[in-house]
């Protein structure tokens, strides 16, 4: 039987616009995994390392205007938005090789022989090495910030990792070009191209998660998809970690008081946060707890206000679009659920923003209305009205992990008075990141950033923006008396590298 064609869509159509590549065979995708894997030793060393990893920015960089024309006719979210996410991109490249540069990830920590310890202690010295090839598999809504140049990929190549690629069909000739502009920075120091592989297909996202020589792997999207592949890995004869982003609520809780002192502020900023990016952010407000009556009134009146001027949009895929009106109708059919703004079919190929209001008692306790409380990519928010504290506190309860958690609170609570301190706490078990007076969407690339939550949130304690992110492909290893001429250069007593360390229980930089 041939190999399925991979084609480029246009979302705003719907039809092919090129064929792409084949789907990837089982023995194709063995050949990518080999390929990697003949290409970590040429990422040993840490100075070319980073080389490669600037000079695949520099790739980017200059490859901007095509990058972005291609992304924008696969996804359809236009070119300052991509502009933005490239510019990210090369940004989080640049970060990882200053990283590297620096070594303070090797976590080197030395301890010399002591006798007169409570048990002795022998010559231990410890670093943290690679694990192997990194299985990636791309994200639809983050073409370049999560696909084949993005953080796990970046993260990966800054651990020693070598990666395979498993595109997302949504944007495979973006994937295609991406790839080739990384291949091209790898082999001007010397690294095969193998060290990023590129595959295509359902299936070879299977056969990548099973494949004996890949030692871990990293998930953006769907909780089902995540979940299987999550399933997979743990089922391998030698199971692997498995860092999987796989859904998120994101919720909100506005306090009385901070409605009452800002309705219109707060309705307009979250209209702006669900609707960016046409509701296709990992991170969007998807439930959003309100007093009932007074303010609360009001705010939902200034979101209704800003989400009916929000023009409709294209969705990343019509496959999205049919599962996006097909969830909001089931939705908005429960009892006691009003639309306010109605969302659903816009155009042919679009879909209007809208938002969806419940009381909040609906969700206190098992039941139809548990469908309110998982993710619906796409344009919508639900709006719960809570009567009191303990009514939110009791909806708060129930959520699964998440991305985020926002609270919105008064002036006065943000100062520390009233219950601003105690919902910050409740709030913190629920999420990786936890906001306040802000919105979620938006997650900065930067050193203290952690994008990741409890499950389903993600699979692992891990993040996968931010520096830490390179902690997810190695593993430490503890040298036991071993002779200095037997160590590697990282663990000298000399430090050749000027690694920042702890040595004998002195943090040196």
């Amino acid at each position: 039987m041939a190999a399925a064609p991979v084609w480029s869509v246009d979302p705003r159509t719907g039809k092919q616009r090129e064929q792409v590549a084949v789907e990837a065979t089982a023995q194709e995708v063995d050949a990518a995994v080999r390929a990697a894997e003949a290409a970590r030793e040429a990422l040993a060393d840490r100075a070319v390392r980073a080389a490669f990893l600037r000079s695949a920015a520099a790739g980017l960089d200059a490859a901007r205007d095509t990058l972005v024309e291609t992304a924008d006719a696969e996804t359809a979210l236009g070119q300052v938005r991509l502009s933005g996410e490239l510019a990210r991109t090369v940004y989080q490249l640049r970060a990882f090789a200053d990283i590297v540069d620096e070594g303070a990830f090797l976590d080197v920590v030395i301890d010399h022989p002591d006798a007169t310890a409570t048990p002795p202690v022998p010559d231990l010295r410890r670093y943290k090495v690679p694990l192997g090839v990194v299985a990636v598999y791309s994200a639809s809504n983050f073409p370049f910030a999560f696909s084949v140049a993005g953080g796990d990929t970046a993260s990966a190549l800054a651990a020693g990792c070598p990666v395979v690629v498993k595109s997302h069909p949504d944007h495979p000739a973006l994937s295609e070009r991406v790839a080739e502009v990384l291949r091209r920075a790898a082999a001007g120091h010397g690294i095969p191209e193998g060290v990023v592989g590129l595959v295509h297909g359902f299936q070879a996202g299977i056969e990548l998660i099973k494949h004996p020589l890949v030692a871990a792997a990293g998930f953006t999207g769907s909780v089902r998809g995540g979940r299987a592949l999550f399933d997979a890995a743990a089922a391998r004869p030698v199971p692997i970690p498995f860092h999987g982003e796989l859904g998120s609520l994101n919720p909100v809780l506005v306090t009385e008081a901070a409605a009452a002192e800002r309705p219109e502020e707060i309705g307009g900023g979250l209209a702006g946060s669900m609707t960016l990016g046409v509701g296709q952010f990992c991170v969007k407000p998807g439930l959003v707890l309100v007093p009932s009556g007074g303010a609360g009134d009001q705010l939902v009146k200034s979101l209704a206000d800003a989400v009916a001027g929000t023009d409709a949009g294209v969705l990343l895929d019509h496959r999205m679009r049919d599962n996006f009106i097909a969830g909001v109708a089931e939705r908005a059919g429960l009892p006691d659920v009003d639309a306010p703004v109605t969302p659903g079919e816009g155009g042919e190929h679009t879909v209007s923003p809208g938002f969806l209001t419940v009381p909040a008692a609906k969700l206190t306790e098992e039941g139809d209305h548990d469908l309110l409380l998982e993710e619906c990519f796409g344009p919508v928010t639900v709006v719960a009205r809570y009567a009191d504290e303990q009514e939110a506190k009791a909806v708060l309860s129930r959520l699964p992990g998440n991305l985020t958690a926002t609270v919105q609170l008064s002036s006065q609570e943000a100062a520390g008075q009233g219950r601003g301190p105690e919902l910050l706490a409740e709030l913190t078990p629920l999420a990786g990141r936890v906001l306040v007076n802000g919105w979620p969407t938006g997650v900065a690339v930067a050193p203290a950033q952690h994008h990741g939550g409890p499950y389903p949130a993600t699979t692992s304690t891990s993040t996968s923006v931010g520096g830490t992110a390179i902690e997810r492909w190695l593993r430490p290893v503890v040298y036991q008396n071993a002779p200095e001429a037997l160590l590697p250069a990282e663990l000298k007593d000399d430090n050749p590298l000027g690694l920042p360390r702890r040595f004998n229980g002195r943090l040196e930089r």
